[in-house]
């Protein structure tokens, strides 16, 4: 069936109006997105978007990140410049102070960002960190119309009911890859313990947000089994990172990925998960390089500025590439 679906190609824009139609997309057929030659990438991209515009339109979802505590994580994930297995030369500090965070948003808004992201690294947050994070949602919530979506690590549920409380809207925690590669990229903790993050932050009343990062040696059927995973979830919005490979972490000699096998996953992750919010998030920029903007055609959402540990493009140049597409911002994500 596999063989089948890759040789004989698919009618890409058909597909696309069966899924708008409510067809749900079957692991064969995920599988041959990214399977498909690229001569097909293009109708792969149209079908996808007719995907993309019948569920958002044009409309383009800003993110920007606050890396509100870097470093000093005992976690051992294989991809991460914080972890304990890193030896890459970062910045690290502890959890920012509030008026910090506060300022960090102001800037947000600035830049024209509908949703803060507040990360931080570690297992899961202490009660002094979730103090000063709580305090800063509180403040923003009052003082500026936007969205906030939390990162801290894996979450009791006295957190993530306090962590709601405060008005924090959506929480990310990453799958990252399947159940039967998770043991391949960090060991100090599980695929499950993820799953259940997620899932106390939705029994909080948090919008959940899971996604993954690609390139870090799983195969086709893995990514698809992820995607899977995540509409089994019904992440909200979904996260598709490109693993920037850092000197000094344990997954540095990975270079698999190309821009098309990028814009492959990114559809694929469109039909998969047809209504949700699918951002082109970490490593768009060294990943799909002149590329970029096809993205937008499966993708509604991005990150704008920087990363953790690593370098974005300018916001005005997402705004360019969002204007030279014809698309729209969205200023307001609430």
């Amino acid at each position: 069936m596999k063989e089948q679906l890759v040789k004989a190609g698919m009618d890409w824009r058909g597909l696309a109006a069966e899924i708008i139609e409510g067809k749900v997309l079957s692991r064969e057929e995920a599988l041959s997105i990214l399977q498909a030659k690229d001569s097909e990438l293009l109708a792969i991209m149209d079908g996808a978007y007719q995907v993309r515009r019948h569920y958002y339109g044009n409309k383009v979802k800003l993110n920007l990140i606050i890396n509100a505590k870097s470093g000093y994580c005992p976690e051992d994930c294989g991809y991460c410049s914080q972890s304990t297995q890193s030896d890459a030369p970062i910045e690290k500090y502890t959890m920012l102070e509030k008026d910090t965070l506060v300022d960090g948003a102001r800037k947000a808004m600035e830049m024209k960002v509908g949703t803060y992201c507040i990360v931080a690294s570690g297992r899961g947050p202490t009660k002094r960190e979730l103090d000063q994070v709580v305090a800063a949602v509180e403040e923003i919530k009052t003082t500026m119309p936007m969205k906030i979506c939390a990162c801290l690590g894996i979450l009791s549920q006295e957190q993530a009911d306090r962590l709601k409380q405060a008005g924090v809207d959506r929480y990310n925690h990453n799958l990252n890859t399947s159940a039967d590669h998770y043991s391949h990229i960090t060991s100090t903790h599980t695929y499950e313990d993820r799953v259940h993050t997620v899932s106390t932050a939705k029994a909080a009343g948090m919008s959940p947000c899971s996604g993954v990062i690609m390139g870090m040696g799983e195969t086709d059927e893995q990514l698809v089994d992820v995607a899977f995973s995540l509409r089994e979830l019904d992440a909200d919005s979904i996260p598709i990172n490109f693993l920037n490979s850092i000197p000094g972490t344990p997954l540095a000699h990975l270079n698999d990925l190309d821009p098309r096998r990028c814009l492959k996953a990114l559809a694929m992750f469109r039909f998969v998960c047809p209504s949700k919010e699918i951002r082109a998030s970490g490593g768009r920029e060294v990943n799909l390089r002149s590329l970029q903007p096809l993205a937008l055609y499966a993708a509604n959402s991005i990150f704008v500025g920087d990363y953790l540990t690593t370098e974005g493009q300018e916001a005005t140049e997402d705004h360019r590439m969002i204007e030279d597409l014809g698309f729209e911002i969205e200023r307001c994500a609430l």
